[in-house]
């Protein structure tokens, strides 16, 4: 789901050294759909040139109240209207201290003060100007009115001062105003949706363990997705070497099955949805041991097992007990009987539908960036061709918002 796709948004540029960056930002927002007006400061044109900015909006930069000699005038009024959003990145220390303080010398601020849209601002000058109490209190007075200010480091629309006070990365930036947008217009809004993903590791003994090939891209894919479409993502993940596009409302990292097990039963009450992705072990040792075993020292070894507990079975007692309206999505890899073996589970642990997969498929289960599903539910099956992750994770959550939207 693209939320910036026909957005107007209206780019603020003031007179910092970051100015440069505002390309970055002008190039990832249209390459997104979005459509973009720059306004920029007399001293934003002494870091960076408006025919550069104008070239990659496509768009007359507006910088001066009047446009020629003639009486022809921009009207901020006009411009504060058409935007569904307006961004002043980076926005220097006398920029926002002039935004807080309704200070309208300059085409930038008027407009600002003329927006009816969301504002954001990505702060950007010396550390020490910064943390400077006059500016942190005019970042509050911009906060008080609403305004999202975007700091470096924090992953979230930022409230507080993180010591830093560079830019933050356009990338970023660009983030924060799609999940603003999701979190208004998507098909999940509202909704709070936990999500497992990747392998667990079962110890053996300090550095050695039971684990399996799950790389976790579909659950990060499935997260995103999520995200995208304006839900609350709780992402608990097993050990992988990945991060989300989108900010999550909450990951907690585990390692064990036991502890993902702990993770999913606590979070699950608060949640609305929850798809379980995570290859999770089915077994454990009984026993591990507190140092290194040697291979001197025991020659061939036996390991004894036990059984993990099934948070899927967990949650769909639990679904059972609350009453509430939740839906529990499930996975299967199978390599034979699949689609019996996926309808069992289907139906021994309370799921709303589950997801199959099979190793069988070439280009399909661990380690690949495709996947080919079949969706099975209680009214039947729907198969999907393969797919990239990202694509099939949209095909899965489509269904999950049917379903949990079914009689409104």
């Amino acid at each position: 789901m693209n939320v910036l796709k026909g957005k107007k948004i209206v780019l603020g540029i003031t007179g910092s050294i970051a100015a440069y960056k505002a390309c970055y930002l002008i190039r990832g927002l249209i390459k997104r759909g979005a459509e973009v007006q720059v306004v920029i400061t007399p001293a934003g044109k002494e870091f960076i040139t408006p025919i550069t900015l104008s070239a990659l909006t496509s768009k007359p930069v507006i910088s001066d109240f009047f446009a020629q000699r003639d009486g022809t005038w921009h009207s901020h009024v006009d411009l504060g209207l058409w935007a569904d959003a307006m961004l002043v990145a980076p926005a220097t220390a006398s920029t926002i201290g002039k935004m807080a303080n309704g200070i309208a010398d300059n085409m930038l601020v008027t407009t600002y003060l003329s927006a009816k849209a969301p504002v954001f601002v990505a702060p950007a000058m010396d550390l020490d100007m910064y943390a400077h109490p006059s500016t942190q209190q005019n970042l509050d007075k911009l906060r008080s009115y609403g305004n999202h200010i975007i700091e470096p480091g924090t992953g979230e629309l930022a409230s507080h001062l993180v010591g830093k006070g560079r830019m933050e990365e356009p990338e970023n930036i660009i983030k924060h105003l799609e999940r603003y947008f999701a979190f208004q217009e998507g098909d999940l809004a509202g909704k709070t949706i936990l999500i497992t993903t990747g392998p667990t590791y079962e110890k053996i003994d300090p550095v050695r363990f039971i684990g399996n090939y799950s790389s976790g891209k579909m659950g990060f894919a499935l997260a995103d997705e999520c995200a995208s479409r304006g839900a609350k993502v709780i992402l608990v993940s097993g050990p992988v070497q990945l991060q989300t596009r989108y900010p999550m409302y909450r990951r907690v990292d585990v390692e064990s099955a036991e502890e993902m097990y702990q993770a999913a039963t606590s979070v699950f009450p608060d949640a609305d949805a929850a798809i379980l992705c995570a290859a999770v072990a089915d077994y454990t040792p009984a026993h591990v041991a507190d140092e290194k075993i040697k291979r001197e020292q025991t020659g061939d070894m036996t390991l004894s097992l036990k059984a993990t507990r099934d948070i899927a079975a967990a949650l769909g007692e639990q679904k059972a007990d609350l009453g509430e309206r939740k839906v529990l999505v499930g996975f299967a890899l199978e390599t034979q009987n699949e689609q019996q073996n996926a309808k069992d589970k289907l139906e021994r642990k309370n799921l709303d539908f589950i997801v199959l997969n099979s190793l069988k498929d070439q280009g399909a289960g661990f380690r690949c960036d495709t996947n080919k599903i079949t969706i099975i539910d209680a009214k039947g099956e729907t198969k999907y061709p393969l797919k990239p992750k990202t694509e099939v994770a949209g095909d899965i959550v489509d269904r999950l918002a049917e379903v949990l939207n079914q009689g409104k």
